[in-house]
Formats: structure tokens, C-alpha cells, sequence
């Protein structure tokens, strides 16, 4: 198994990082260009920028923020929110992305996923799932988690990745911010069907939490708050993992 990525991230409104409790009451959590640069620093393997806003101001905020990420850290920038097309992820990559989400566009038009693919490759394409638990299973959401889809998340990770995704980035809602832990069952029924990496997130909140999501499929954790409020460092929870037995990149 290849070792384990731990990837920082970091939710951007109005040029601000913000974070908050199963995708609401946000609150600011700092520069992003800080934030990143210091968690290059402590070794994150990637890092993570998510548009929360989603409008056309926003989105050009994003760009300018990934132009100075990529300017000033040096691991692999993965970039995402309110990408409706091609041209918006090509935005995103000629700003220095490395690779880009889709979430909300990608429900709506699947094609939109077989078509960057095509274009960009599958390496650059990564489906943005935000799953919410339901009494069927989990249901796929759009909109920041505020719009129902109807669609299994299970099945539309599949598909997505039959349509090209290269990668899942798969958000349980319900655990979001908690720190509780991951959706070790929502981890196990994703990465179970798909040949591809999955990256766990939501729920961080210590080292065996994300054991707990590795020993369940995940190939890459993403993490927040814990980050964020100073409850852990990354070169300390890689520590952690590896004391647990999970080959982590030193």
C-alpha cells in the first residue's frame, strides 16, 4: 500500500479561510497563503483549496489565491467550488492547480466529468462527493450540502469514475467539523466499488481517527479544524500514525 497523504484544508470565502459544523455557522480561521505556507512547512503532502462561496467574485478570489499558493508552497494544489465547466477548470490549472473538483456541475451535467477527463486527464479530475447518511444509505448532495439530489452516493461515485474521475473526495456531511471521526461505514461502501484513491474527510479529530479511515479504505485523509484550532500538527499526527503501524510520507 502506497503511504498515506495528509492533506490540509483549507475552506475559502471572501478571500478568508472559514470553517464551521456539517457545512454551516462558518468562522473565520485565517490567511490562506498563511495557513498553507505553514502547513507546507510542517509537511503536508498536498494541500487543498475549496471555494465555499461559489459566485463569480469568489471564484476570481480563488484564482488569485492559487496563483500565490503555487508561488509560495510546493506539493501539489488541488482546487475546487463552483466549477461549472471546462473553461473553469482550465481556469484553475493555468493558475497553477494541480488538480480540480467538481461537486454540484458534475451532478447536474455528468457529462461535464467525461469531458474534462478527455481534456485534462484523469489524473487532474476529482469528484467532489458530499455524502449525507439517510435511512437508504447516503445520498449524494449539491449545493454546499443545502440541494437533494435523489442519487445514491455509492452508485454516483462509481459512475463518476467510470465517466473519468481520477479521484474521490468523499465529504461526510454529518460529520463534518464534529471531530468525532470519519463515516468509517460511508469510507468502506465508496472505496469498495471504485479503483481509484479515495480521500476521507470530515470528522478529524486525532491520530486514530484516521487509522480508522485508512483501515476502512481511505488512501488520504483531509483535515480541518484540527488542524485549524491548533489541536494537532500535521508532523505530530504523522508521528502518531506511524507509532499505529499506517506508512505515512515522511
Amino acid at each position: 500500500m502506497l503511504p498515506v497523504r495528509m492533506i490540509p484544508c483549507l475552506d475559502i470565502n471572501h478571500g478568508r479561510v472559514v470553517k464551521g459544523v456539517q457545512f454551516q455557522s462558518l468562522r473565520d480561521a485565517g490567511d490562506p497563503v498563511e495557513r498553507a505556507d505553514a502547513y507546507n512547512r510542517d509537511g503536508a503532502d498536498e494541500i487543498s483549496v475549496l471555494d465555499v462561496g461559489a459566485t463569480v467574485e469568489s471564484r476570481d478570489t480563488l484564482l488569485t489565491v492559487i496563483r500565490e499558493l503555487a508561488r509560495r508552497v510546493f506539493v501539489p494544489l488541488s482546487a475546487g467550488g463552483g466549477v461549472r465547466s471546462a473553461g473553469d477548470m482550465r481556469a484553475m490549472l493555468e493558475a497553477g492547480a494541480d488538480k480540480v473538483s467538481l461537486c454540484s456541475a458534475a451532478l447536474d451535467k455528468p457529462e461535464l466529468l467525461t469531458r474534462c477527463a478527455a481534456r485534462f486527464g484523469n489524473q487532474c479530475v476529482v469528484i467532489s462527493i458530499d455524502a449525507k447518511r439517510t435511512d437508504r444509505g447516503w445520498e449524494a448532495m449539491a449545493a454546499g450540502g443545502n440541494r437533494k439530489t435523489g442519487r445514491n452516493a455509492v452508485s454516483w461515485a462509481r459512475e463518476a469514475v467510470e465517466r473519468g474521475a481520477g479521484e474521490i473526495l468523499l465529504n461526510a456531511i454529518d460529520r463534518d467539523g464534529t471531530q468525532n471521526g470519519y463515516d468509517l461505514e460511508l469510507i468502506h461502501a465508496i472505496s469498495s466499488v471504485v479503483n481509484v484513491p479515495v480521500i476521507a474527510s470530515g470528522g478529524a479529530g486525532n491520530a486514530d481517527h484516521m487509522a480508522e479511515a485508512v483501515g476502512a479504505g481511505a488512501s488520504a485523509v483531509l483535515l480541518a479544524s484540527v488542524l485549524h484550532d491548533g489541536i494537532s500538527t500535521i508532523s505530530r499526527l504523522k508521528t502518531d500514525l506511524q507509532k499505529r503501524g499506517v506508512r505515512v510520507r515522511c
